[in-house]
């Protein structure tokens, strides 16, 4: 991508993305936009994400999403899933409902970039239902992809809230780290829209 494009990022998910419990500024995608402005002065990240959203009611409230943008991103993040898993919602329709989320920003030239997540240990029966998923569907939509939390961050005392589940703003910082050069890769990719 030119260096003098503007960049605009869409970045769509629950809690994860919204900060639950996080001043704005600490943020996932308040903190991914402060790091790429390091390359990028003008970049904007729109935080699309929702606390308690499941995949089902993310895809409900795409198309709202889309037509509020005031121009197409140039790269949508999809941080979705975990509140399927922990509701028990069959896997099948988990798959269902990313794969149409992921078509449609795809229909609409959107490249994108998919995160995926670690199953708490308490639920780790039902982590082979999830083995593969979020690979699969990648590679379906020729999207990157990559685990949202790095290892030993997910259910770090010193990294959660009091809940012992969400992020603090020093784990969001390090999940920014972990996942910029993924995502300043999808950015260079051929595929990626330019500004």
């Amino acid at each position: 991508m030119p260096a003098c494009s503007t960049l605009h990022v869409l970045a769509l998910g629950d809690s994860l993305t919204a900060g639950y419990g996080l001043p704005t500024r600490d943020s996932f995608a308040a903190k991914l936009q402060q790091a790429l402005r390091d390359r990028h002065p003008d970049a904007t990240v729109l935080n699309a994400g929702v606390s308690g959203d499941t995949t089902a009611d993310a895809l409900r409230r795409l198309p709202r999403v889309l037509s509020g943008l005031k121009r197409k991103p140039d790269l949508a993040i999809v941080e979705l899933g975990a509140n399927d898993l922990l509701r028990f919602v069959a896997p099948a329709r988990t798959k269902a409902n990313l794969d149409e989320i992921l078509g449609t920003l795809t229909s609409c030239g959107i490249t994108i970039f998919l995160t995926t997540f670690e199953v708490p240990p308490f639920l780790r029966a039902h982590a082979p239902s999830y083995d593969g998923m979020y690979a699969d569907l990648a590679a379906r939509h020729g999207a990157d992809h990559a685990p949202f939390f790095p290892p030993g961050v997910m259910g770090h005392p010193q990294l959660t809230l009091p809940d012992g589940l969400h992020p603090n703003a020093r784990a969001i910082e390090l999940v920014v780290a972990h996942l910029l050069p993924t995502i300043i890769s999808a950015l260079a990719s051929p595929t990626a829209p330019l500004a």
